[in-house]
């Protein structure tokens, strides 16, 4: 079923399917009243083909969580104005309690603007919501809008959830640049995946993925975003916050049986290094 993921908008489908399973469940972690509505039966189809789906979806349950978090604590360091770029389907200003004056700006290829306007037509955000239509890889058009936004804002935190891994490294250095160069831009919220997890999903997710592959391998990724003068500021990884949220990964029995044995033949170093497969990071200007 590798044609049902056309491109990397349609993994916004399957994300919003996992957030609409976790606002089902009674000890749900956060409620998402919107997910299902938009992610559908297509949401729905993508992640019934795809292995290992408990993985991805216990992943986009604690990625959701940290990054709320991360939001709230900046809004309460003064931000006023949020950019969400590649919004995809996220649902953030509907569901969030975030104060009527901010502003929450979502940019994404026309398409998923105008498939999102059209669905929640009769829905009322929660802070003054703006959409704008763009194409990221067009860096005229993006360092208009960019321009245009840092002019408006105090205080100015990025997002770019589950975006940064489909773009090239030349690519991410552009666009790090071009946010950097932003002098309210204060937070930049970003993934991290450590070079084990992009390979060990290459192998499961492949000709599934072949239309929307993870391109964006840097040899140091912290070294990268520190060349381009962005500081992490705080990095939480999935593991050690599932663990804090008590909502640890569930496996299979058999496979948490053969991961157990696994683990008793390697280092304490290794295993402290494979419960940092990937996280979220929150990164500051120099």
């Amino acid at each position: 079923m590798a044609d049902l993921i056309e491109n990397v908008s349609d993994t916004a489908f399957w994300i919003a399917h996992y957030r609409a399973l976790e606002s089902q469940r009674s000890d749900a972690l956060f409620r998402d009243p919107l997910a299902g509505f938009l992610a559908g039966d297509r949401g729905k189809d993508i992640a019934q083909s795809m292995p290992k789906w408990f993985a991805t979806n216990w992943a986009v349950v604690i990625r959701t969580c940290i990054i709320d978090d991360y939001i709230r604590s900046a809004i309460s360091e003064g931000v006023d104005m949020v950019l969400n770029l590649g919004a995809g389907l996220d649902t953030r200003p509907y569901r969030m309690d975030l104060p009527n004056s901010l502003v929450w700006i979502e940019a994404d290829y026309p398409d998923v603007i105008a498939f999102k306007q059209k669905r929640l037509s009769d829905e009322n955000p929660r802070c003054q919501l703006e959409r704008i239509k763009l194409d990221l890889a067009k860096v005229p058009e993006r360092r208009q809008m960019l321009a245009s936004i840092n002019a408006r804002a105090k205080k100015l935190l990025i997002l770019t959830e589950g975006v940064l891994p489909y773009l090239s490294v030349e690519d991410v250095a552009s666009l790090a640049d071009d946010l950097r160069a932003l002098d309210h831009a204060r937070y930049w919220i970003v993934d991290y995946f450590s070079p084990h997890v992009i390979k060990f999903r290459q192998r499961l997710l492949g000709k599934r993925m072949q239309n929307a592959p993870f391109k964006f391998k840097p040899e140091d990724w912290f070294g990268f975003f520190e060349a381009h003068r962005w500081h992490l500021r705080e990095i939480r990884y999935l593991m050690e916050e599932g663990d804090r949220l008590h909502r640890p990964m569930r496996l299979p029995m058999l496979l948490k049986i053969v991961s157990i044995i696994r683990m008793c033949f390697v280092s304490k170093e290794r295993r402290a290094a494979l419960r940092r497969f990937a996280g979220y990071a929150i990164l500051v200007p120099e």
